[in-house]
């Protein structure tokens, strides 16, 4: 794929392809496309499929589908064990039986698509869609959008540029998933430092992120530069990469005694002049764009959050917000209040009831509920009301905003974790049956009509995999149940920052709902890297809140482009 992928544009503007007949940039857009994210691009097809098929006789034929697919698998399942055995057990009128019911349930299966295809052609496409071309990118972005796609082999990687109106850009890069993982992992150094104070954050390194713009973006700027909205196509470790910090131009770090981190004011951030949000892949896009607006009936919003992992949690106050410059304790010694992280420690694992709490998440959700005109008293849920149990049982399909300020977990964190999941309140603090993991099984289950799923917690940012997906499994399994954008942590979020940032969030888009999701997820961060930064109790500004570890710690998965 990546040779192939180099070939065309190798060839791209030469005789070659013009004797070959083809458009090079397009083949290799396509072909990209195919390759990114496939099981992202099923979940969210699964999800548009459920809010599509509400004919009866189109839901009638989408179920026998279902169930005739399903069948194939158990029966070439049931002949994958029959034929693994040695040939003299093997009994061939078993063997002819299994392949003569497998045949006619492909059959039936073929038929039940042809049908729905005759009769329901938009559904057809949307079960099974066909790999993007650059025409599609453009019919689904909207009048300032341009999407920036990208696809990192192993020695090249490949960047694309389709403005809404326009000529596209297509241009190879000469760094392959090593070189760019590494300066990835440069660039997030500085933004997950594992740092227990202020001082202890290492200096932004605006060079190589500087380097990275110059590398990554600047050969197809022409295809994206004119556009407000960027629509971006991550791949492989770019999806750990927040495009939003890097510079534009050469950058000139200020020097300032008077507040920390103020010199990061002055960095032409690419969140400058332009929001970012993400998709899986260009298919994807499109299908998010086809979902039918939500409920109008809908409420507000509904957070989840400071659950509660064991009995000492539940009688214990512990003090909230973060710790001031009072005393003569110097800005730089001030101790970092980034949200707790399990430790897993030597073991590797540990149990539920190890994990810390997060008493601040309480405050966050209860500020983005003001935001939004809710009433806090009848949409938050936190100690041992944030379980498992209540929400497998709500209907949260009834809320335009859902939020999960909660530790979410990777496989092995916990003991006996083998997927993604959200910790929520401990079955000895709230009872039930349940095991206070909120899975990614248990999650794609759940029935939402939601416009964003706020997951404010560690973790949920880290893409599946070697990296090749820009979303978590935890993103994935809320697209299938309903979900159009996600806001997700790409690290340990610093407290108090996090919960201004979402704050802000939440008021603009309730202020101006017509702003389009990444515009509203822009302004909250400008807000802070242009404001005060972190005030203390005598109304003085500490430090600011200029570093981008502080106002990029969120990303938009999803349909960034659509207001209320």
């Amino acid at each position: 794929m990546e040779a192939y992928i180099g070939l065309l544009a190798d060839i791209r503007g030469t005789a070659i392809e013009k004797a070959a007949g083809i458009d090079a940039m397009e083949v290799a857009f396509q072909l990209a496309d195919t390759a990114r994210g496939r099981r992202v691009q099923s979940a969210i097809a699964a999800s548009g499929a459920r809010a599509m098929a509400e004919k009866p006789e189109l839901a009638d034929l989408v179920r026998r589908e279902q169930d005739s697919r399903k069948q194939t698998a158990a029966l070439n399942a049931l002949l994958a064990e029959v034929l693994s055995k040695p040939q003299d057990e093997q009994v061939s009128e078993v063997v002819a039986d299994l392949k003569a019911r497998i045949d006619k349930q492909r059959d039936t299966r073929g038929d039940l698509m042809a049908a729905i295809e005759r009769r329901y052609p938009d559904y057809a496409n949307l079960i099974n869609p066909q790999p993007a071309t650059v025409a599609d990118a453009r019919t689904a972005l909207k009048p300032d959008e341009a999407l920036v796609a990208f696809f990192v082999g192993e020695d090249r990687s490949f960047v694309w540029a389709v403005p809404k109106s326009g000529g596209a850009r297509f241009a190879a890069i000469d760094a392959g998933e090593e070189e760019i993982d590494d300066t990835v992992a440069l660039i997030r150094g500085a933004l997950e430092p594992n740092a227990a104070t202020l001082g202890d954050i290492p200096p932004f390194d605006v060079e190589t992120a500087f380097g990275a713009y110059q590398q990554l973006l600047q050969p197809v700027e022409g295809g994206w530069k004119p556009a407000a909205n960027l629509v971006v196509v991550a791949h492989g470790p770019l999806g750990w990469l927040p495009l939003a910090v890097l510079p534009t131009k050469s950058p000139l770090l200020a020097e300032t005694e008077d507040t920390l981190f103020a010199g990061y004011r002055g960095i032409p951030w690419l969140v400058r002049d332009h929001a970012v949000s993400r998709v899986p892949s260009v298919s994807a896009l499109a299908l998010l764009r086809k979902l039918p607006p939500g409920k109008a009936e809908r409420k507000p919003f509904a957070g989840f959050g400071d659950p509660l992992f064991n009995t000492g949690q539940k009688g214990a106050a512990p003090a909230r917000g973060q710790a001031t410059a009072a005393g003569g304790v110097k800005t730089r010694g001030m101790v970092l209040a980034r949200r707790a992280a399990p430790s897993t420690g030597a073991a590797g694992s540990i149990k539920l009831v190890a994990l810390p709490r997060l008493p601040d998440t309480a405050d966050e959700i209860r500020s983005i509920a003001l935001a939004l005109n809710a009433d806090p008293s009848q949409t938050l849920f936190t100690g041992e009301k944030a379980s498992e149990g209540f929400v497998k049982k709500a209907d949260l399909s009834g809320f335009k905003v859902l939020a999960f300020a909660t530790h979410g977990l990777v496989p092995g964190e916990l003991e006996g974790l083998q997927e993604p999941a959200l910790a929520l309140s401990s079955p000895e603090v709230a009872g039930g049956g349940e095991d206070g993991v909120l899975t990614m099984t248990e999650i794609l289950a759940l029935r939402l009509d939601a416009d964003w799923v706020i997951l404010s917690a560690c973790n949920t940012g880290a893409a599946g995999g070697a990296g090749a997906e820009a979303v978590s499994g935890l993103g994935r399994a809320f697209f299938y149940a309903g979900t159009r954008s996600l806001l997700v942590s790409n690290w340990p979020v610093e407290s108090a920052s996090a919960r201004k940032l979402t704050t802000e969030l939440f008021r603009v888009h309730a202020a101006e709902p017509a702003l389009p999701r990444a515009q509203a997820l822009r302004k909250s961060m400008l807000s802070l890297i242009d404001g005060p930064g972190f005030v203390d109790g005598s109304g003085k500004s500490v430090f600011s809140y200029a570093h981008p570890l502080f106002w990029a710690p969120f990303s938009l998965i999803g349909d960034g482009g659509a207001g209320s």
